[in-house]
């Protein structure tokens, strides 16, 4: 019963929030894309060892795919573990794929009931067979969903996914299935590993750090950035919307500029 009145509740501040005029549902992004930072100071300002803070992350992770689905996005993609992190200590990085496990066991029912796609994008090789046995448990179980996509970028680095790109279309080259002259952006997209998925219109990335940390390199070229001081484990449904709104004051020009009639309005 307590769990069904904090899920209406939250419903509720959605439509207050839309209704409002604050957020215009007609104009949401497509596909949003968040680099999760700040796990391990939020542990160190609370003088707790950094795995309480990747798991309040992971509370994060379930509120903003709740928020995600619940708004009706297409895309919304979340950056795990980099190709970088593997240089953290091992029990850290043990504790990190331990609590992936721990999630996907434990929403997978959820993700199906709400008609969320699981995917992971990212290099398979170095990770625990355990850990592979549960994500392709998630992407089987989901495959029929055709809600909210969620991708989980794991062990991914933007430079490895546009290399391992190249290679696909080299091998394809030597072989005669592709000439060099017929290379062009789009094929270079269906190599990378968010063939299907439409480009990210808007990249969060919390903690305040200014950089992309490797992650979507090729994808984002034309992605609204919105950085919050927020640290992951405290990003909240508000930080969402904050994020979602600011997306819709951006002028998205593409490199172009606009009709002479819209700027004399």
């Amino acid at each position: 019963m307590a769990m069904r009145i904090l899920e209406r509740a939250r419903d509720e501040r959605v439509e207050r929030d839309a209704q409002s005029g604050l957020l215009d549902m007609s104009k949401l992004p497509s596909h949003v894309a968040i680099i999760m930072d700040g796990n391990g100071r939020w542990a160190a300002i609370r003088n707790l060892p950094r795995i309480a803070g990747h798991r309040a992350g992971a509370e994060a992770v379930r509120r903003t795919v709740e928020t995600a689905a619940k708004l009706g996005l297409d895309c919304l993609t979340l950056y795990a573990f980099s190709t970088e992190n593997w240089k953290r200590p091992r029990l850290e990085i043990r504790a990190l794929m331990d609590l992936l496990t721990e999630f996907i066991q434990r929403e997978l029912r959820s993700l199906k009931e709400n008609n969320i796609r699981f995917r992971m994008i990212g290099r398979s090789e170095g990770l625990h067979i355990s850990v592979l046995e549960q994500i392709r448990r998630a992407e089987l179980a989901t495959y029929h969903c055709t809600g909210l996509q969620l991708n989980i970028a794991l062990n991914y680095g933007g430079r490895s996914e546009i290399l391992d790109a190249c290679r696909k279309l080299a091998a394809e080259a030597a072989t005669g299935r592709l000439l060099p002259d017929d290379i062009d952006e789009e094929t270079i997209s269906r190599a990378l590993y968010t063939h299907a998925l439409p480009d990210p219109d808007l990249l969060i990335r919390t903690s305040g750090e200014m950089r992309l940390s490797n992650f979507l390199l090729w994808q984002i070229a034309y992605a609204e950035i919105h950085v919050t001081e927020t640290l992951w484990p405290d990003f909240s449904e508000r930080d969402f919307f904050e994020a979602l709104i600011e997306y819709q004051k951006r002028d998205r020009r593409f490199g172009g500029v606009r009709q002479l009639q819209e700027v004399s309005a």
